[in-house]
């Protein structure tokens, strides 16, 4: 049986799942035996472009790997610098880069498009990684033993402090086989399939990638046989799937995304607004709720105006992106974690923290492959709360849908009805009759006064300038 038979066997089954009981819109009744939850707020943040072993390498009880394997042929048949390191094993050792990449290699991005994705999955070898190209479009040369790296410790300690002391998932996958616009839709609707043969894939033809987008502006597509077609999408105003915002505003349970504004005149609209892509919420009331900038969550945490749900955009300086010279991205993360644990909402709060893909570096786990479109590579996902099971790490396969899932289940909402039904809830690693953990500070070189004070956006241009084109 052939790849394409395995996946159209997968995707009937999901198919069949998502039409079960499930109602997409029906809220589940809370009842005197089913009484409010003792997680009042759940906030994800979505960092940038990491895998799980580029960040996580060595980590006591994850399951990863110092060195990789890398592919002997290219698809021409002639070799490849592969062949001329280790003719026999075939075995790249990891190397250490910053989050700011190698300057050595001007800071650019790694190309980590779905083609890039099948690349380097190579049908479970995971072995096609040196056959790449450095660029956000791939245009920078080939990527040679670049994507074997890891990041070095003293850069990312917060986010090993954090996964230390609470929870982290060695088995989360990206739900998408490609790179941001992709997963942003991912991480709010579980989905990106506009009918029963195509979703989308890859990135839009022009910025913002939304309903702001320039007239003429069009999407990937991936076909249910595998082809990909990048100008055969619709305009990126989106009708075709429900989002998180139908979902929770049907229960009654609110909600906000943290976000840059697309108008900004210092980036050129560039920055990762998923719900600018959806029709309803660009011209609905929910736009209101699209709260601008991100660090508004600051104010809204000190003045008790937190959202029961909430998503944490960072600025590109403060998301971990490749060739941002920066390497805030952890200090970022841990002082909206702290704002929350010093407040008084860290008694009753989730923060999930997510990376949105592996930005075309290596990790050494395959993802299981569900249907046409994923699983995509394996990322990181961090789990703080006083409920969450402490200096634990997490076996458990999840991908964007099982933060989704959980949402729906602890707020008692209706269900998307998309890969939310079939993924497994990170509800297995939250325990809300234990006694609350008292939060202990993530140190971290910056501050949240840093980070109030930060110019926006200030390297938006430097990526540009360093890739020939946008970050993705």
């Amino acid at each position: 049986m052939n790849r394409l038979q395995v996946l159209a066997i997968a995707a009937v089954t999901i198919a069949a799942g998502c039409s079960s009981t499930l109602s997409p819109t029906a809220p589940v009744p809370r009842t005197s035996a089913n009484p409010p939850p003792a997680i009042q707020h759940v906030i994800i943040m979505l960092q940038e472009n990491r895998s799980f072993n580029t960040l996580f390498m060595s980590f006591p009880g994850a399951d990863t790997s110092t060195t990789g394997r890398c592919k002997p042929f290219t698809p021409s048949g002639s070799p490849t610098i592969c062949d001329e390191r280790d003719k026999n094993k075939r075995i790249v050792q990891m190397h250490p880069i910053t989050l700011e990449t190698n300057r050595r290699l001007g800071g650019v991005d790694i190309v980590h498009s779905h083609s890039t994705f099948e690349t380097e999955y190579d049908d479970k070898k995971m072995d096609g990684f040196d056959a790449i190209n450095l660029g956000t479009t791939g245009s920078q040369g080939p990527a040679l033993f670049y994507p074997y790296a890891f990041v070095v410790r003293r850069e990312v300690q917060p986010y090993w402090d954090m996964a230390s002391r609470y929870t982290l998932a060695d088995h989360m996958f990206s739900t998408a086989t490609t790179d941001s616009f992709v997963a942003h839709q991912q991480i709010i609707a579980g989905t990106t399939q506009l009918n029963s043969d195509e979703s989308l894939t890859d990135t839009p033809s022009n910025y913002p990638w939304g309903c702001d987008a320039p007239p003429g502006t069009v999407t990937g597509v991936i076909y249910s046989s595998g082809r990909v077609n990048d100008f055969g999408g619709p305009f990126p105003c989106l009708t075709q799937y429900k989002t998180m915002a139908d979902v929770l505003d049907a229960a009654g349970v609110s909600w906000k995304y943290y976000v840059n504004s697309l108008q900004s005149a210092e980036t050129s609209g560039i920055r990762w607004d998923a719900y600018d892509a959806i029709k309803a919420v660009r011209y609905g009331s929910d736009w209101k709720k699209v709260s601008t900038p991100n660090k508004t969550i600051f104010s809204d945490i000190k003045n008790g105006a937190l959202p029961q749900v909430s998503w944490v955009i960072p600025e590109i300086q403060e998301s971990d992106h490749p060739a941002s010279a920066s390497n805030k991205g952890p200090s970022w993360v841990a002082s909206v974690v702290n704002a929350v644990g010093t407040s008084s909402y860290w008694k009753n709060s989730v923060i999930v923290v997510l990376w949105d893909d592996w930005g075309g570096y290596y990790d050494n786990v395959p993802p299981p492959q569900l249907d046409y479109t994923s699983l995509g590579m394996r990322v990181p996902m961090i789990i703080i709360s006083p409920f969450a099971k402490r200096h634990y790490v997490s076996k458990t396969q999840y991908e964007f849908g099982s933060v989704l899932k959980f949402i729906e289940q602890n707020f008692g909402t209706g269900s998307l009805g998309s890969t939310d039904v079939r993924a497994n809830s990170i509800r297995d690693v939250l325990n809300e009759s234990q006694q609350p953990d008292l939060f202990k500070i993530i140190k971290a070189p910056w501050s949240g006064p840093y980070f109030l004070r930060e110019h926006p956006a200030a390297s938006d241009q430097q990526i540009i300038k360093a890739d020939g084109g946008v970050p993705d």
